[in-house]
């Protein structure tokens, strides 16, 4: 167990009014335990109160340890996964996290009709939150890589170039370079990077077409996520006024970052640059996100992120 994060998560619980909460996100357990589970259709849940007691659920095929910080109690696939679990709980207001799967919980709650369970996830999230020195040096180190990738992703565009040419190269230069996993990479020409998350197709590379890369991965569990955006040979005078629209809101929220300035205002300072500019209506996402063991984790960086 990560003693001094599960402390830390303690601590959140009992300002939130919490005795207890399950957490059941990948990211979450190996947060604080150091185990790296993909459950899938399968429960994965750690138990924990405001004592800093914990115990582990989970199938027997996880192959997880029991420790004595940490007991472990497995379930085989011809079990009902719930029933230890509801052994474990105790009455009242249970924390729940926010991605766990309904079957779980409605079976937990048939078991144990005296829990109500509330929203569970923010002790941990907000604890994730607040990178310590070991995560910020290997979020420095992915980010790293993916200006490499980056930069050899730009090199390789040319002519006759498809979209899903340059995705699978951009994930080969990331395995390269020592990444987890594959991604699925966004590649967009021309009017395909109107479209957030388009997923790079057969489309070919003309002239004139702008290019936008949207690369992301884990790499020692770390995310990376970039987008940049280059034009193929030849730079319209509209392609030109929007692309510099968007650095100019970019840099101002940049410039504005510190200490005690909220997320909300960084995004109104970007999007007041594009309004003004005449294409709010096209602002439709936020200005970003956090980033750790997930790719897309709090904060928001948005209008309603108070935080």
């Amino acid at each position: 167990m990560e003693q001094a994060r599960v402390q830390r998560v303690v601590e959140r619980m009992k300002a939130q009014g919490l005795t207890q909460v399950l957490v059941t996100a990948t990211a979450s357990v190996y947060y604080l335990t150091g185990f790296w589970v993909e459950p899938h259709e399968r429960m994965l849940a750690l138990w924990l109160d405001d004592q800093g007691q914990a115990v582990l659920f989970g199938n027997e095929i996880f192959g997880l340890p029991s420790t004595p910080e940490l007991p472990l109690v497995t379930h085989t696939d011809s079990q009902d996964p719930v029933a230890a679990l509801a052994a474990q709980v105790h009455p009242g207001r249970l924390g729940i996290d926010k991605f766990w799967y309904s079957k779980f919980l409605i079976g937990l709650l048939e078991h144990r009709p005296d829990v109500t369970p509330v929203h569970g996830s923010a002790p941990v999230d907000l604890c994730r939150m607040e990178k310590d020195q070991a995560e910020r040096e290997a979020m420095r180190r992915s980010s790293a890589i993916n200006d490499q990738v980056v930069a050899a992703a730009i090199a390789a565009v040319r002519d006759g170039v498809r979209e899903n040419e340059l995705a699978s190269l951009v994930n080969r230069e990331f395995l390269a370079r020592g990444a987890d996993c594959e991604g699925t990479q966004l590649v967009c020409f021309g009017a395909n990077g109107a479209d957030p998350h388009h997923s790079g197709d057969a489309t070919v590379l003309k002239p004139g077409d702008s290019v936008t890369f949207d690369i992301f991965t884990p790499i020692s569990r770390y995310w990376c996520d970039m987008t940049r955006t280059v034009f193929y040979k030849t730079v319209s005078d509209k392609q030109r006024e929007v692309y510099e629209l968007v650095r100019r809101a970019n840099e101002a929220a940049e410039a504005a970052v510190r200490p005690g300035v909220k997320l909300s205002d960084l995004d109104g300072i970007a999007r007041g640059i594009i309004t003004d500019g005449g294409y709010g209506p096209y602002f439709t996402h936020r200005l970003g996100h956090g980033c750790g063991l997930e790719c897309h984790e709090p904060p928001d960086v948005s209008a309603g992120s108070d935080a």
